[in-house]
């Protein structure tokens, strides 16, 4: 009965792949993992200690696999730190890593496991995916010796490296991408010498793969939409959320906007330092998110999406984000601005008065206008039209150009720009506009409760972002959140620390 089961595997996998040619849509999945957290330790733990570890990630993330496939998923992401953690510094890791070789080799761990040095995580990932018929995109640790003729090589003797890898319904080792733009905790990693821009094709479109801190950047993120043209970016994430432009689900489903492309975020599910928000989004907005700081609990979501989105009907058409904001006047004058903090960015500030009116405010080159009306002013919120323009340098060094309608904190103004999560403001209409420099502005709508609105705004092509329909729950804020990736080239400050 042995040779029958190769045969057997192969027999589904050919017809997972004709399923897959068959229509212009796959099913996606992602898994927002509760990650079981190694104890803090001064000294490594032994080979066989971080193992079984591991292994316990891996078995829930097993679960959730089998469930997936289950529910006719074609590809799964999980999270950054899924199978380990992040409780580590350089030395306490070691444990944790693999050496991961480049896909060219043509491996299978789950049937050929000793062909390499012991690689017992990648054995049962790509048993996983084998055994499931379904890729795996998990985030493991690899490790690279070197030596003295190499004048960069660590004093341990070795590269260490936040890794991805995605095995495919074979279980192969199909794609390995070494994150290149670390988090500034993440000094148990090396930096990678080159930025690595990773893509491989599937019988439903083109696919890309970075971590985390990477989209905010424009290399890898933006190399691998605007230049590679790939259809689907997947990303492991350990995401902390940030209020009020960069909750995970807020921020990563305007980012698909944005940059026209699907997104599939798996993120670390830990309460305690605020990582939340697992998606899977479209560029017409999220098909499925999950945001829970009230429980400890995983969640797996499943959702149907076009297989080459640049080509459906529900496209977003291109967008000049300046074109509308050049053409009109300001709306008002700015005899009452003020200024405030948000996260660390120094905004320009007009309160909304009135219930209803066309407000303007201006920093440096960039002007926002909006035209709003609220069902109701209330006595006891107070919302700001707010703009920033400018670089941002605390955690990395990136330019920013961002139009906000947000609510303060309080009826203070003092609070404007501080975390705020919930609201009782219904706006009946909004339209949001600047004079953007970058062409890669991210449409952010962000209800009470860190809820989403898919379907409920647009943005037009001339760069205005308006309600659709009367909005349905009430407004934390509306923003359009520009990244000014072309500017990043450019020389900077140095007393500025650098960062990549």
């Amino acid at each position: 009965m042995l040779p029958f089961q190769p045969l057997l595997h192969a027999a589904v996998f050919a017809l997972t792949v004709l399923q897959a040619l068959a229509s212009n849509t796959f099913i996606a999945a992602v898994y927002e993992h509760a990650v079981i957290l190694p104890d803090t330790a001064d000294e490594p733990v032994s080979p066989d200690d971080a193992l079984a570890l591991m292994n316990s990630n891996m078995d829930v993330l097993e679960g959730a696999i089998k469930e997936a496939a289950q529910q006719g998923a074609h590809i799964i992401v999980t999270p950054e730190d899924g199978i380990y953690g992040w409780r580590f510094t350089r030395e306490t890791i070691y444990p944790y890593l693999e050496d991961i070789p480049d896909p060219a080799v043509n491996w299978i761990p789950c049937t050929d496991p000793t062909r390499f040095a012991p690689a017992p995580v990648q054995e049962r990932l790509s048993c996983m995916a084998r055994n499931n018929s379904i890729y795996v995109v998990a985030n493991i640790g690899d490790k690279k010796p070197c030596n003295s003729s190499d004048p960069s090589c660590p004093e341990d003797g070795r590269y260490q490296y936040n890794t991805d890898v995605v095995f495919d319904p074979e279980g192969k080792l199909v794609a390995r991408y070494h994150k290149y733009n670390l988090f500034i905790p993440e000094t148990q990693f090396n930096y990678p010498k080159e930025p690595e821009a990773i893509t491989f094709e599937t019988p439903f479109g083109k696919f890309g793969v970075f971590t985390c801190f990477d989209i905010l950047f424009h290399e890898p993120a933006v190399v691998l939409v605007s230049e590679l043209q790939v259809d689907t970016v997947l990303f492991p994430t350990a995401w902390m959320n940030v209020l009020p432009f960069l909750t995970a689900v807020e921020f990563h489903s305007a980012w698909a906007m944005g940059m026209g492309v699907n997104f599939l975020a798996a993120n670390t599910h830990h309460t305690s330092v605020s990582m939340t928000g697992s998606g899977i989004y479209a560029p017409d907005g999220a098909r499925a998110y999950y945001y829970n700081m009230k429980t400890e609990d995983g969640r797996l979501l499943v959702a149907e999406l076009d297989s080459h989105p640049r080509l459906s009907a529900t496209f977003p058409p291109a967008v000049n984000w300046s074109s509308y904001a050049l053409s009109v006047e300001r709306f008002s004058p700015n005899d009452n601005d003020f200024g405030g903090l948000v996260f660390h960015d120094w905004f320009t500030f007009t309160e909304l008065a009135k219930p209803e009116g066309n407000r303007t405010v201006c920093q440096k080159d960039l002007c926002c206008h909006l035209s709003y009306k609220m069902a109701e002013k209330r006595e006891d919120e107070v919302y700001v039209l707010g703009a920033f323009d400018g670089l941002h340098v605390v955690e990395g060094q990136y330019y920013l150009q961002i139009c906000t309608l947000l609510k303060c904190k309080s009826t203070d103004l003092n609070t404007c720009g501080q975390p705020v999560e919930t609201a009782q403001t219904k706006f009946e209409m909004f339209s949001l506009s600047g004079t953007f420099g970058t062409n890669y502005v991210f449409p952010e709508v962000l209800y009470s409760g860190v809820q989403l609105a898919p379907g409920e705004f647009k943005v037009l092509s001339d760069g205005r972002l308006i309600s659709k329909t009367r909005p349905t729950k009430p407004v934390v804020t509306v923003t359009l959140f520009g990244r000014w990736y072309e500017k990043d080239h450019l020389k900077q400050d140095p007393q500025l620390p650098a960062f990549s």
